[in-house]
């Protein structure tokens, strides 16, 4: 039986600018992949292409651990994209075999009532045929199982960008700031 399951969640949350602005933060799209993981789960496949090794899920009565590929880089107009280029399942080889994933992902900055703030979208959909004696279960059960698992990782995404991209941009930019007027005094003597 193949089943697909598709979530998508805003985000938009104010940023308190320091002496940089975060859009020079953000022609970096190596900072957002170290935000949305564990330096321990992502590794750089080349140039803009990472490899996340997510942590293990269980879907029903499977211990599934997806090892997603994607590609992050900005555009010309300044937007931070995301797209997933590969997903292999660790852990059940029938589901490997049988499983495609998607993910897109945006964020960009906008200006709000004079205030800046981080806006994005992201979108996870999922495609995987339901292994024997599985696919007894009721369909409705399986949706709703499938769904709260996509929600939980896109919340976990979205909760790790509001607290450590935030976090590593204020730190990033006091770093160079200080570092700015430390040459600025070396240069003077």
């Amino acid at each position: 039986m193949d089943t697909c399951f598709f979530t998508a969640l805003d985000v938009d949350f104010p940023v308190v600018e320091r002496s940089i602005p975060i859009q020079h933060y953000l022609k970096q799209p190596q900072r957002l992949v170290k935000a949305i993981a564990h330096t321990s789960q992502m590794s750089i496949v080349e140039n803009d292409r990472y490899r996340l090794k997510m942590r293990p899920l269980n879907f029903l009565s499977l211990t599934l651990q997806p090892v997603v590929e994607m590609r992050v880089w900005l555009d010309k107009a300044g937007h931070l994209l995301l797209r997933s280029t590969d997903c292999q399942i660790h852990g059940v080889d029938y589901i490997n075999q049988r499983f495609h994933l998607k993910l897109l992902g945006e964020l960009h900055t906008k200006q709000v009532q004079g205030v800046t703030h981080l806006q994005g979208r992201a979108e996870l959909e999922v495609g995987v045929e339901i292994p024997f004696p599985l696919s007894l279960t009721p369909q409705p059960l399986i949706e709703v199982a499938g769904q709260g698992l996509l929600k939980s990782v896109l919340s976990t995404m979205k909760q790790r960008l509001s607290h450590h991209l935030l976090a590593d941009y204020e730190l990033w930019a006091k770093d160079d700031t200080s570092n700015q007027v430390s040459v600025g005094c070396v240069s003077n003597a």
